[in-house]
């Protein structure tokens, strides 16, 4: 008798270490999307930037057409990308379409003094600092996540139970950010 309280209390544990267990990995899984929800909203805001910058830009530079259809062709792929993979490849083409247009800018001084331009490229930098942040705060939510369905014992819960790592997101121009700077004079 004393032998089967004490299985039955072995089996309750059990059953309780796996419920904790999954109910940890579901309560991660939340947050991920969350913060990937903080990210879109960033995104979003920078997509509604830029129709008003390239229209402002049209005024000033009519023959740059091509320059200009790139940045729209770029965000009509970013604003549709389904997955976290499609989004970093869309987000890398809107990036190198935005510095084109404002490399283009350069070429127009009437454009550089244009406070709307102005204007519109403070806010479109904020965004981007925000984006960083955002993305920054996803990719901890994924590490945490994704270590969390890797570690001992949670992978033999996690596999079976339908949980896979998320992705992270990166731009292309991270390891940019991490080379030394040189100056030379």
């Amino acid at each position: 008798m004393v032998g089967l309280i004490v299985l039955g209390l072995i089996v309750v544990g059990v059953v309780g270490f796996v419920i904790q267990i999954y109910n940890n990995l579901v309560q991660l899984r939340q947050r991920v999307k969350n913060a990937w929800s903080q990210v879109d909203v960033q995104l979003k805001r920078r997509y509604d930037l830029i129709p008003n910058l390239v229209n402002t830009v049209k005024g000033y530079a009519e023959h740059e057409k091509t320059t200009l259809e790139n940045v729209t062709k770029a965000r009509t792929m970013a604003m549709n990308a389904g997955t976290v993979q499609e989004q970093t490849q869309a987000e890398n083409m809107l990036t190198g379409a935005l510095r084109s247009l404002f490399a283009v800018a350069e070429a127009y001084p009437d454009l550089k003094a244009n406070t709307n331009f102005l204007q519109l490229q403070a806010e479109l930098s904020d965004t981007e600092s925000k984006i960083a942040f955002s993305r920054q705060f996803y990719n901890d939510t994924v590490q945490k996540f994704n270590t969390s369905i890797e570690v001992f014992p949670n992978s033999l819960i996690a596999g079976n139970m339908g949980f896979t790592p998320a992705d992270y997101f990166t731009l292309q121009d991270e390891p940019e950010a991490r080379e030394t700077v040189k100056v030379e004079f």
